[in-house]
């Protein structure tokens, strides 16, 4: 049987008892007729039994009793607490006579119901208002969100000077915490201590939650610790202004205190405690949370319940969070919107979206945060046609109106790669925040439209919003991508000025962005000022020494990272195993090789192509090859790794048979795995199948051949002796030929000894960079292997006049774990005496088995460079 049922029936009982028992008409015996009626209606008032309240009702006017102000104050509070001001103001029309009461009643009747336009005609109406009237007006305008005029209103009552009491400032101090008006809020604390009631737990309660929302914990947990008197309201709000500001761990503290206290553990305590674990990702002190949860009555808690689940899918638990939300007795619309929140948070769309429909068939409904949350899984699995009828769903539903889900919206189209579609909603929205903006901004910069991105930024400031982290972030990836040195520095005095210049997540962009522009120092002094280095922080600086090729910086930051007990995460190996594969340190390579099987990242496919990629370029083409044929998974950046390898080695063959398995799996090749495949066709000498492989990637992949590709043309061609076919083909390329095509026709022309060619080579190469000293040397190698001595001593001449210097050649290797590199000439390496006397007996090992220095361009060089060698030694 139901409450009110039972209610019902019990009143019913004793009305009926009461009233024909007790009731005689007798004009002596009043006091006890009226002590009847009002308490029958108080007792239908506190049991919400409206029947039988009515009953009562039309019994006193039947009996024609003439009810006191008393009585029919009690039958309007009565109406009023079930829900009928229609009948409490038929009543509170006819009261020949009225008191405050009467009145309060009447506006705590309109305010329930949510219609403030009754209520304050009624107010201005009152002949003597009261501190319950203005409380009861200025708690109306904030329970219906108009917090502003709820301030209005208690300013108003200042001005009448009008007393006020507890409720007031616990009431307006509600309001500065919603609006977070820290300003009027203090001024209100200033009051409370004038009049002493800063030391009553109802207003200290208020001020502890007004300071924790306005961002002031420092004063809140000042106000807590100066209370005489604490109860579950002051505890609770003082760890929920700690889990508000982030300080999740002082709100632990906070709660261990209040348990010593020997206070028990209320919802809201749970609430605040869980989202403390999940906003640490503390996933054992949740689990313990959850255990404790069980040992009291909160069990079966649907509010409890659905801030355990949310802890859950937080420290990405998404099987534990499925467990307790199929376990629960029952759903609200906050359990399935935390369940799909998780499932589209941790990269499982098709989870929440399959919620989402459980949700639309039961009969919760759903809100704008079930809705964003489902666009937020079809842009996680790039699932546009689901999007697109969820966007159907939101305009039939007029939640299109709502922000946030507008917002979704666009960041689902921008992630599915459907532009147009995002900048037609961007164009057509009526109101921006700073998210539409962030939204619009990113979906140019995902899908590389990086010119648009910046201006859209520029747009942005125009418009007067303010640009947040994830603002910087997308603009500064755009610089980054375009390697806009310039756009970048603007933006990062930007960011200076807006005060975010040692933000975590900003401050990762911008290492990002000066290493993505070859600007390393910069970057390095970025990392070092940002107030907490972040996984991003540390990958952004080991991968920009490492894409500089400065691999021993990147490896010293490495071993910063682990000597500060920051985990490396699979970009982070997927970096140092590339410095690695730069220095060919195939030690270094093989010991996180290790690290990464202990930490069981080796089935990331990323991970494995660089692995396939190190071990490559170290020379072992059998490591590499195993590593390959163990991938679970391979992406393309996997077969292009292969490919490369056996390429670079000139295992040309083997590098076909590798992409001839790839099409046969499947998978699409891209512009890098042709670079490849032309060069394997290099190696080996096949013009056909190198014309066959150029002709493919046009036709039947529709991939347009970049400057590589010609290249390799040219250098396939070439090789074969066509000299003037491939002289042709870079006449004929749509776009202008760079200085490293015309660097492998001369060095084609070299192999072939053609001059004319190779002079028209050598030229058009210093009109593109006349500090190449790599055409110097090459056109006067065919000059001396030609036996035109004259022409050769001009180039030399040309090189000193224009003083520019062959770059010295260089070489490394690595023993104890320590690398070792050589210049040529080099005189500071600490055992270079060793090396040149041993340098000394190679040469002459050398000249005594018949081998002589061949004559070319470096000849002098050569004899001048041996001379000193000896010399050096002997002195040594």
């Amino acid at each position: 049987m139901g409450r009110h049922q039972f209610t019902y029936q019990w009143v019913a009982r004793q009305f009926s008892w009461r009233f024909f028992s007790s009731y005689i008409p007798d004009k002596a015996t009043p006091t006890k007729t009226l002590k009847t009626f009002s308490h029958i209606f108080q007792q239908c008032s506190d049991g919400r039994a409206l029947n039988p309240g009515k009953q009562a009702h039309s019994r006193m006017i039947v009996s024609g009793f003439k009810p006191t102000i008393f009585v029919t104050n009690c039958l309007i509070k009565m109406y009023v607490k079930c829900c009928n001001v229609e009948y409490a103001t038929r009543v509170f029309d006819g009261m020949p006579e009225r008191d405050a009461f009467s009145w309060n009643t009447m506006i705590f009747g309109y305010v329930e119901c949510g219609k403030m336009d009754f209520a304050l005609p009624l107010f201005e109406l009152m002949p003597m208002k009261d501190v319950v009237s203005w409380n009861a007006l200025i708690s109306g305008y904030l329970q219906n969100g108009d917090h502003q005029k709820s301030i209005d209103v208690y300013v108003h009552m200042r001005s009448d000077d009008m007393a006020f009491d507890r409720t007031t400032l616990a009431v307006v101090l509600k309001a500065c915490s919603v609006m977070e008006d820290f300003g009027l809020g203090i001024q209100i604390h200033s009051l409370a201590l004038k009049t002493g009631f800063d030391v009553d737990v109802f207003t200290g309660s208020a001020l502890l939650d007004m300071y924790g929302k306005c961002k002031k914990l420092t004063y809140s947990l000042q106000v807590f610790d100066e209370l005489p008197e604490k109860n579950w309201v002051s505890w609770n709000a003082v760890i929920a202004g700690c889990v508000h500001n982030d300080q999740f761990i002082k709100a632990v503290e906070i709660f261990k205190r209040m348990q010593k206290a020997g206070l028990g553990v209320s919802q809201s305590t749970y609430a605040s405690l869980f989202r403390s674990c999940a906003g640490l990702s503390v996933y054992k002190l949740g689990s313990q949370l959850h255990g404790h949860v069980m040992k009291t009555n909160f069990c079966s808690d649907v509010i409890v319940g659905t801030a355990t689940l949310d802890m859950y899918a937080k420290c990405k638990s998404m099987s534990d969070a499925r467990k307790l939300f199929d376990s629960m007795p029952n759903h609200n619309l906050q359990s399935y919107n935390a369940i799909i929140v998780g499932y589209a948070q941790n990269g499982q769309g098709i989870e929440a979206l399959h919620l989402f429909m459980l949700l639309r068939k039961s009969d919760l409904g759903f809100d704008e945060t079930s809705l964003s949350a489902a666009f937020g899984a079809c842009a996680v699995i790039k699932r546009y046609l689901e999007g697109l009828q969820l966007h159907g769903l939101a305009v039939k539903t007029n939640l299109m109106s709502n922000i946030c889900v507008a917002n979704a919206i666009l960041d689902m189209y921008g992630k599915c790669g459907y532009l147009t579609e995002a900048c037609g909603l961007f164009d057509e929205m009526i109101r921006r925040d700073a998210i539409s903006w962030n939204a619009i901004i990113a979906a140019h910069e995902q899908n590389d439209i990086r010119v648009e991105t910046l201006q859209l930024f520029v747009c942005m400031l125009r418009s007067r919003m303010e640009p947040d982290q994830f603002t910087y972030g997308s603009v500064l990836k755009a610089c980054a991508a375009q390697q806009a040195l310039n756009h970048g520095m603007e933006i990062h005095s930007r960011v200076i000025k807006s005060g975010m210049g040692t933000d975590t997540f900003v401050g990762g962009a911008l290492v990002d962005m000066y290493s993505k522009c070859a600007m390393m120092e910069e970057a390095e002094k970025i990392h070092d000022r940002t107030y907490e280095q972040t996984m991003v922080s540390w990958n952004a600086i080991i991968s920009g020494f490492s894409q500089q090729r400065q691999s021993e910086d990147a490896q010293r930051f490495f071993s910063q990272m682990l000597e500060m007990d920051v985990k490396p995460d699979n970009f982070t190996y997927a970096a140092v195993l590339d410095t690695c594969a730069n220095l060919a340190t195939v030690g270094l390579g093989m010991q996180i090789h290790a690290q990464i099987i202990k930490q069981e990242l080796h089935t990331d496919v990323y991970i494995t192509s660089t692995l396939v990629d190190m071990y490559s370029k170290c020379g072992h083409m059998q490591d590499s090859r195993l590593m390959f044929d163990k991938a679970r998974k391979r992406d393309p950046v996997t077969w292009n790794a292969m490919i490369c390898g056996y390429a670079h080695y000139g295992l040309g063959e083997e590098a076909l048979k590798v992409f001839e398995n790839m099409q046969l799996e499947n998978v699409k090749p891209n512009y890098a795995t042709f670079v490849s495949v032309l060069r394997a066709c290099a190696h080996i000498g096949n013009v056909e199948r190198g014309k066959h492989y150029f002709l493919t990637m046009q036709t039947v992949y529709n991939l347009s051949p970049q400057l590589d590709h010609y290249s390799c043309m040219v250098d396939i061609i070439g090789r074969s002796g066509q000299l003037n076919e491939a002289l042709k083909l870079i006449e004929e390329m749509p776009f202008e030929p760079d200085a490293v095509i015309w660097r492998t026709m001369l060095s084609i022309c070299t192999l072939h000894g053609n001059i004319e060619l190779a002079e028209r080579a050598a030229r058009s190469i210093l009109q593109l960079d006349p500090q190449d000293s790599a055409a110097y040397v090459l056109l006067s190698n065919i000059y001396a292997d030609s036996g035109m001595w004259n022409e050769m001593s001009q180039m030399r001449r040309a090189m000193r006049c224009n003083k520019i210097k062959k770059e010295p050649g260089c070489s490394w290797i690595e023993v104890k774990d320590e690398v070792h590199a050589f210049l040529v000439g080099e005189k500071a390496h600490p055992r270079c005496k060793e090396i040149y006397e041993r340098l000394h007996l190679l040469f002459d090992e050398m000249k005594g088995a018949g081998y002589m220095p061949y004559n070319h361009f470096d000849e002098l060089e050569n004899e001048e460079c041996e001379e000193e060698l000896r010399n050096f030694a002997c002195k040594a």
